[in-house]
């Protein structure tokens, strides 16, 4: 329970610094939109190449990352489905299948990793799964449905390699595939520049709050109250089903995956929204109530499975 609590504390205390700011008016008017566009364009992607291109991919090939997929592709159907019906909109509707199943892995999930479950390599193939396959594909859906699917086919195929996160993780994939070895003089400024990615997200997350009404309210309730459904309750419960009665994990095996699948939301998720200008108060709204929510979630899967 230790370690639920620290990784909320810290990404807590990161956000009210935002929200003082924001309140100071210290950045100026443009300072979550410098925030976020420093985060989308340059540090995150920095950020995700360096985490790649020195990772172990052999970790794709797991049963736990069979399930974190599993359970992703299961919730993020389910608000797709509901979108659909609703006429939600391509770009609502996948800013909020994100919000149902990419979970908060990096900032948060490494500290729960290492206080609850006694390793932060446990996290690895749900962190690399997201920033190989989902993020890519997102972000390409939501450059698509912004009109970047206007103009000639190849054009069109070439989307993610004109995406900076897409771009980012698809490049730290091909060095950690092809066993290359990048140069100091080139990595270390990289991670330095990548090393602002998280603070990046939480202070513009935290400065967007200011002057923000009640989550919940207005027409992003429902499907607010969906995606925190599905990504507080749905998730972790798939997760579960899958890991005990399809794949057998018991144990720690089996709480490890259903204590990473009941992460809330992560943050860059509002990043990619204000990015791209869509889904912005669905996403705010989503990660800060599933961030609030999933801390009795996570302290009850850790009594029950530890």
């Amino acid at each position: 329970m230790q370690g639920v609590l620290t990784g909320f504390a810290v990404i807590a205390v990161v956000i009210a610094v935002g929200y003082v700011l924001g309140l100071r008016g210290n950045l100026g008017p443009q300072g979550r939109e410098v925030l976020t566009k420093l985060a989308f364009h340059v540090a995150s992607p920095a950020l995700l190449f360096t985490t790649l291109a020195t990772a172990d991919l052999s970790v794709v090939f797991s049963s736990r990352l069979l399930v974190t997929a599993l359970s992703t592709v299961a919730v993020a159907g389910v608000f797709v489905s509901v979108g659909v019906a609703r006429r939600w909109g391509v770009g609502r509707t996948t800013i909020g299948a994100l919000c149902s199943g990419y979970v908060n892995s990096g900032n948060l999930g490494i500290p729960i990793a290492v206080y609850v479950l006694g390793d932060a390599s446990l996290v690895a193939p749900v962190l690399l799964f997201q920033l190989v396959l989902v993020t890519p594909v997102a972000v390409t859906i939501l450059d698509l449905s912004g009109g970047g699917g206007e103009g000639p086919l190849w054009r069109r195929l070439l989307t993610p390699l004109r995406n900076p996160i897409a771009l980012g993780s698809l490049a730290g994939v091909a060095v950690a595939a092809t066993g290359l070895r990048v140069p100091a003089p080139v990595m270390d400024p990289l991670t330095l520049i990548g090393n602002m990615s998280v603070p990046a997200v939480l202070l513009a997350f935290g400065i967007s709050l200011c002057g923000s009404t009640m989550p919940m309210r207005g027409a992003d309730r429902e499907p607010v109250l969906l995606a925190v459904a599905l990504k507080a309750f749905g998730q972790p419960a798939v997760a579960w089903a899958l890991a005990s009665g399809v794949f057998g994990l018991r144990g720690d095996q089996l709480l490890d995956v259903v204590v990473t699948s009941a992460l809330p939301a992560a943050q860059n998720l509002y990043t990619y929204a204000s990015t791209y200008e869509v889904g912005e108060r669905l996403a705010r709204d989503a990660i800060l109530v599933s961030t609030v929510v999933s801390v009795p979630v996570l302290v009850g899967v850790a009594a029950v499975l530890g």
